[in-house]
This record gives C-alpha cells, sequence and structure tokens, in this order.
C-alpha cells in the first residue's frame, strides 16, 4: 500500500490508529490536502479536522499542508476553486458536500477525493455504487435520499387528506434536486401533487412561499441545507 493511500484511508475511514500515527512521524514527507467546501470561513470549525489528523501524526507547518478554500455560498466559485486546488497537485482533496465534490471530479479522475456530507452520492452520480465506488473518490454519506418519501409519509399521517403539498428546494443542490424526485414518484403512487418552490438564496424564501400559495398546497416539506453546503 503506497503512502498516499495510507492518508486517503485514514482520513476517509475517520481512523484514529497508532499505526498510521506512527507511520506519519516516521516520514519526511510534507503531506498537501486540499479542503474544497461551499461554506464561507465563519461558518467552519476547521479544529476539528486539524486535532483528528494530529492524532494520526499529521501536523500542521511540520508534515502537513492545508490548503482551504470557502466559496461563501458561490456555488459558481467552486469550479474556479477546485481547478486552484489540482493546480497545487496535492496527495488528496478533501471536499464538503455534492456540489464541492462534483466540482473536483470533472476535473481530476487521478487525485484521490474524499468527501463528507454527501446525502446520496449514488443518486446524484458521485459514484456508482457505496461498497465499491470505484474511480477516485470515496469518503462518507449522510445516506438521508431516502429520508423524502418518508417525511411525506409522516406528513399524510398528520394529515390523511391532504392532496397538494409544496417542497421547498434549492435548485443549485444536487441532492435536492434528487429527493424531489422520489418524492414526487412516492406522491404519485398515492395520488398526491407535488409542487415544487425554488429558493437559491435566503431572499428567495418569500417568493418560494408565493409560489405555495398560489398553487394551493396545504403543508410543505422543507429540505435541509438550504443556502449552506448543497449536501
Amino acid at each position: 500500500m503506497n503512502n498516499r493511500r495510507k492518508l486517503v484511508i485514514a482520513l476517509g475511514a475517520s481512523a484514529i490508529a497508532s499505526p498510521y500515527g506512527s507511520f506519519a512521524q516516521q516520514s519526511a514527507k510534507v503531506w498537501r490536502i486540499g479542503y474544497l467546501t461551499l461554506r464561507s470561513r465563519i461558518e467552519f470549525r476547521e479544529e476539528t479536522l486539524i486535532q483528528g489528523l494530529r492524532e494520526l501524526g499529521y501536523v500542521e507547518r511540520k508534515n502537513l499542508i492545508i490548503e482551504w478554500r470557502f466559496a461563501d455560498g458561490k456555488s459558481e466559485r467552486l469550479s474556479e476553486m477546485a481547478a486552484e486546488l489540482i493546480r497545487l497537485n496535492p496527495d488528496l482533496i478533501v471536499t464538503v458536500a455534492t456540489s464541492a465534490t462534483r466540482a473536483a471530479q470533472k476535473l481530476t479522475a487521478t487525485i484521490p477525493i474524499v468527501m463528507v456530507g454527501v446525502g446520496d452520492p449514488v443518486g446524484t452520480g458521485l459514484v456508482s455504487n457505496l461498497a465499491r465506488p470505484g474511480g477516485n473518490t470515496t469518503g462518507l454519506s449522510n445516506a438521508s435520499g431516502d429520508l423524502g418519501p418518508k417525511h411525506l409519509e409522516m406528513l399524510l399521517s398528520m394529515v390523511p387528506k391532504l392532496t397538494r403539498v409544496a417542497v421547498l428546494v434549492d435548485p443549485n443542490n444536487l441532492q435536492h434536486t434528487a429527493v424531489l424526485t422520489k418524492i414526487q414518484s412516492a406522491a404519485l403512487r398515492i395520488g398526491v401533487n407535488i409542487v415544487p418552490a425554488q429558493a437559491r438564496y435566503a431572499h428567495d424564501i418569500e417568493s418560494a412561499f408565493s409560489v405555495m400559495i398560489r398553487q394551493n398546497a396545504r403543508a410543505a416539506i422543507i429540505l435541509g441545507a438550504l443556502f449552506n453546503s448543497n449536501l
């Protein structure tokens, strides 16, 4: 197993094991990690990541360099930031959520990508299989894609006569698109009409609820992570 693969496994599995720590301490190599997220710097608490790496023997300014890239909620910046990281030729890139992972995947098929906070990596096409993701991408999934139909089921258990239900989504969020499709499929089977309402940014919420009212929706499902990390 080569050295870079050890680092990928350490990050992807979030393992804390002495063999990795001793390996890092013995290696004279300075590892470079790219970090790409849609969030802003003030939203992020990097101490957890830094502490976890330190426990594995990777210490910033000693044997580790982390290249941070924060898109400040502007998804259009992700491709440019991913390109910046790739030009630095890091040993791996950590991507937070679907949009950042997709941006990195489009630009490299060789640099390992460790994704975190991704809701449905198979449904959004990031990997072909959870057990054997293949390619250069691995990591952790929230596995929340199947909860959309369950939310609809719970809503109908409370209000059985509902016929029109709104779903508030961020159209920039690939996971939202996948979950909305699953909700629509489940609703079609039971005769419920789904009213999609879009909000890319916080100031769009008012108009989204106006759409719900005009479409006579009697209840709403609000998907998580609006305007945040595009999970």
